[in-house]
């Protein structure tokens, strides 16, 4: 049974005792093997060296970081409990960075309502190195790590200098060398066309000069083919019936 503990001679349960009340325990200085420490709304057991991944912290890489609310230390069988906290305890660590997380997809989706939604998250956690656990007030004996120091430093500028670099210009082309002046050639004098030539586009330029034959008008050509035709094709007039002749009496 956890948190309590029951005495020999009777059923009742005592509450367990805090470290400052329990009399056998560790002193000032000592160092335990574990411990249970609480920071972003959650625990963690941890020992010396441990890497672990916990909220994000604001601190630099190499910076020491200290942890203060210890539910729990321990040293094998000597567990100290706090009630809440174990006064005096805490948890000295190296802050190596923050990054991303990989992504979290969530997912929604309620049928029949054309409802469906796929959504995507990074959460930032910040990743410690655990160096020392100490009680009975003691202080840390870490000190900034320089080789995280210069590590994070050496990153941050090759991302400013390649934030910074202008994008790699083209190279001009090498400006040409200006063409000699080249010699004048003598023109050769043209060869004289063939009289047979020559004389063809004359006749050419003769005809098109000539006045086309003007059209006559189609009025006076209607006219003209009336007049050509003979008078035999004219209908002789209808002679008149003589009126007939009264008889004599």
């Amino acid at each position: 049974m956890s948190g309590t503990a029951k005495t020999a001679n009777s059923g009742i349960f005592a509450a367990p005792q805090s470290a400052t009340e329990k009399g056998a325990g560790p002193g000032a200085g000592d160092t335990m093997n574990f411990a249970v420490i609480k920071t972003g709304g959650k625990q963690y057991k941890v020992a010396a060296n441990d890497i672990l991944k916990i909220e994000k912290l604001d601190a630099q890489p190499g910076d020491v970081v200290t942890f203060d609310q210890v539910l729990m230390v321990g040293n094998g069988d000597d567990v100290t409990v706090g009630a809440p906290l174990v006064a005096g305890a805490t948890v000295a660590a190296h802050f190596i960075h923050t990054k991303k997380q990989d992504t979290v997809i969530i997912q929604k989706k309620h049928r029949r309502q054309h409802f469906d939604r796929r959504n995507g998250h990074r959460q930032r956690l910040s990743t410690v190195r655990i160096g020392e656990i100490l009680i009975g007030g003691a202080k840390t004996t870490l000190v900034a790590d320089e080789k995280l120091q210069a590590k994070a430093a050496a990153l941050m500028n090759s991302t400013a200098a390649i934030a910074e670099a202008p994008a790699k210009a083209k190279k001009p082309p090498a400006p040409k060398a200006a063409p000699e002046a080249k010699a004048a050639k003598p023109r050769a004098p043209k060869a004289e066309k063939p009289a047979a030539e020559a004389k063809a586009p004359k006749a050419k330029a003769e005809k098109a000069e000539k006045p086309a034959k003007a059209e006559k008008p189609k009025a006076e050509k209607a006219t003209k083919a009336k007049a050509e035709k003979p008078a035999a094709d004219k209908k002789p007039a209808a002679k008149k019936k003589a009126a007939p002749k009264a008889d004599k009496e």
